[in-house]
């Protein structure tokens, strides 16, 4: 029996939620995402000829297409209704080439949220396919692929198979690596400090030293500290020679983009980049709330680089804030932030589809990492709705034989956004008493501390894509991916959840930077996906964008094959034997980082995975070492070296002695700032430490 009309998506559950909107005269099938694309055995791009790409079916996606053309055939109207951005302009037009449809017709429907009114709204006017859209996707797989078919065999060829090359990686690389070079040339330099206590009455407060007759001075050394404490009295009092008193407001920061969700989502919920996209996905593309609601989108698109919000979210905001928390809470005006250099500003910022729908309220139909981003997302969008919070600072100088001391303190006057959302790091309050210029107060105690200058911190996951957006390289849905990509071929390793280089990683960049200098440049590689904005507005054609990036990479690449000479990745001596043919062992660098191997390779397969031992017997056999290990999500736990014959297994490292109560092995347990030895079988705990 033949329906009205077919709606295509990209994935089942969006096919599904979108279902019970549109009732019984639409049918909604997913494409289960791109259904053609560039080949993998090959090129694909003819260069010769404007750089057409060769599209073919996706491997695998048979079946698919099969079902698309027969519910097609069924159909008096096909609609396209993939996800509203360059990608899913692109698979809309791969479908409807497909399909036989005519890419003019008006058959494209795009939605920023998946709600009933926003689904039935969006189908009221649909438009036709973008042209621009697609050829600015396009343009980037097409040079991504010129990039990484050219430069990845080459890699193959001088260095070792399996590895790759592109655009956005090698930058991501090199920010890296140059961070690396960065803390390895540090050199630390020696200064001190001055933390005093002092009092008026009973009441106690912090300062600390500034300088010398009200002009900043700074301590290089002990010696110099001490020659400030000879200058003081102790049991002389301190003059208060001014107190600056002011009100100060904090503003709430824009509702999420993609780069600032994946940034706060490491942040505050220790969320990689790539869970954070696939919970956002699930809380998009909807979830079954239930009680006659069904199945609803709960927040708008996550791939976005505006933090533009529509007058609908905000009206709705607004009277929620007035409801629940009172109208001088509620902002008359919005504090109003720029958006990002080059932002597309195509959709909303991340928001919830409505504000009305508390985390509270969705407690029982949301997972735990669903409700934990959820509310991450509604609280920063209803903060941005929000008045500003109200501090009372105080800044006080103190000031004794010259010697000129500094305290400054604030008080909350009226929680504002903060109500909902702080995004401050939490700092110790520091409340000082009341003062007045002419106060005399008293020192309790001066605290000279030694410190160094410290290297710049390595990239965690969060500061990399904060560099990327900020220097305009990629766009919202390339940060994951890339992150993935560099740690999947073995550039990177991520450890204590920060980005060190590995001896490939280097190897690689250093033929990049070398043969390739636009490849890393990042104002090139900023200013190409500058072109990619404009074709995706019909500023730019697509082939003279490509065709300018493409003419001096080819000399490049011309060049780089004639000059670049063949890297020996040693093998360093292991030292010890094969246990099978008794021949030395290596250690050899392979797909997935180092491994031990025999050096007679490839007469003798014997290989090893390159473990830690920590210093300890195995609590259970008492034979073998406590070795660490990793699980197939990388979680580090701990295991006895004789596995299989020795099942011992921990979360915690053990420290090799045992509860003086019950006798079990004690573990070493993470704390907030520190580290505590306890016994996971009872209420035996140590001291913590730093």
């Amino acid at each position: 029996m033949a329906y009205k009309n077919l709606v295509i998506v990209e994935s089942p559950s969006k096919a599904k939620t979108i279902q019970k909107y549109l009732g019984r005269n639409y049918k909604v099938v997913a494409s289960l995402g791109h259904i053609r694309d560039l080949p993998k055995s090959k090129m694909g791009v003819d260069v010769a000829n404007d750089y057409q790409p060769h599209y073919i079916s996706i491997r695998g996606k048979g079946p698919v297409i099969k079902d698309l053309k027969k519910q097609a055939k069924k159909a008096k109207r096909v609609y396209l209704a993939s996800d509203p951005d360059r990608e899913g302009e692109a698979i809309a037009w791969h479908v409807s080439y497909i399909l036989g449809l005519d890419p003019k017709k008006k058959n494209r429907v795009t939605f920023n949220e998946i709600t009933k009114d926003a689904v039935k709204e969006a189908f009221k006017s649909p438009r036709s396919i973008d042209m621009d859209l697609v050829d600015a996707q396009q343009a980037r797989r097409i040079l991504d692929r010129l990039v990484g078919y050219s430069i990845s065999p080459l890699l193959w060829k001088k260095v070792k198979k399996g590895l790759s090359a592109g655009r956005v990686q090698s930058i991501a690389l090199k920010l890296i690596i140059d961070r690396e070079n960065e803390i390895k040339a540090f050199k630390p330099k020696e200064y001190w400090s001055i933390d005093s206590e002092f009092k008026k009455g009973r009441q106690k407060f912090a300062a600390s030293f500034y300088g010398l007759a009200g002009k900043k001075k700074s301590l290089p050394d002990q010696a110099s500290a001490q020659a400030i404490l000879a200058k003081l009295d102790p049991k002389a009092p301190f003059e208060i020679t001014k107190v600056t008193k002011r009100e100060r407001k904090r503003f709430p920061q824009a509702p999420f983009t993609t780069s600032s969700l994946q940034q706060e989502a490491v942040r505050r919920l220790n969320f990689r980049t790539r869970k954070t996209m696939m919970v956002a996905q699930q809380l998009y593309e909807g979830i079954n709330l239930g009680n006659r609601q069904g199945t609803v989108g709960l927040i708008t698109y996550m791939r976005t680089d505006s933090t533009r919000v529509s007058h609908v979210a905000k009206h709705e905001a607004s009277k929620f804030l007035h409801d629940e928390y009172g109208e001088k809470y509620a902002a008359l005006k919005i504090h109003k932030t720029k958006n990002p250099e080059g932002a597309q500003d195509a959709h909303e910022a991340i928001r919830p589809s409505s504000v009305l729908r508390t985390p509270a309220s969705l407690k029982s139909v949301l997972n735990r990492d669903q409700m934990r981003l959820y509310q991450l997302i509604w609280a920063r969008f209803l903060a941005s709705q929000m008045t500003p919070a109200i501090l009372d600072t105080m800044a006080v100088t103190i000031e004794q034989n010259g010697v000129t001391y500094k305290a400054n303190g604030s008080k909350m006057k009226f929680a504002g956004f903060t109500k909902v959302y702080d995004q401050s790091k939490k700092k110790k309050d520091n409340p000082l008493p009341d003062l007045a210029t002419g106060d005399q107060v008293k020192l309790v105690k001066n605290e000279p501390n030694q410190h160094f200058t410290q290297p710049p911190a390595r990239y965690s996951e969060a500061t990399l894509i904060k560099t990327l957006e900020e220097n305009g390289v990629g766009r919202p849905s390339t940060y994951a991916p890339t992150i993935e990509t560099i740690q999947r071929r073995y550039y990177v390793k991520l450890i204590a959840k920060r980005f060190e280089p590995t001896e490939l990683g280097e190897i690689v960049n250093n033929i990049i930077v070398d043969f390739f200098p636009d490849i890393v440049n990042i104002d090139f590689t900023a200013d190409f996906e500058s072109d990619l904005d404009a074709i995706e507005i019909g500023k730019q054609h697509w082939i003279k964008v490509v065709d300018e990036f493409y003419q001096p990479f080819e000399k490049e690449l011309t060049s780089a094959e004639n000059k670049i000479e063949k890297v020996q990745i040693k093998d360093e001596p292991a030292g010890f034997n094969c246990d099978i043919c008794g021949a030395p062992m290596v250690i050899k660098l392979g797909r997935y980082g180092k491994f031990y191997a025999c050096s007679r390779f490839p007469d003798c397969r014997n290989t090893k995975p390159i473990i830690k031992e920590i210093g300890v017997i195995c609590p259970k056999c008492q034979k073998g070492q406590v070795v660490e290990r990793k699980s197939k999500k990388k979680r580090l736990f701990y295991g006895c070296s004789r596995y299989p014959k020795c099942d011992f297994i921990s979360w915690d490292k053990p420290v090799g002695r045992n509860c003086p109560k019950d006798g079990h092995f004690l573990v070493e347990k993470k704390i907030k700032g520190g580290k505590q030895v306890v016994c996971p079988n009872g209420d035996y705990q140590e001291p913590a430490q730093k």
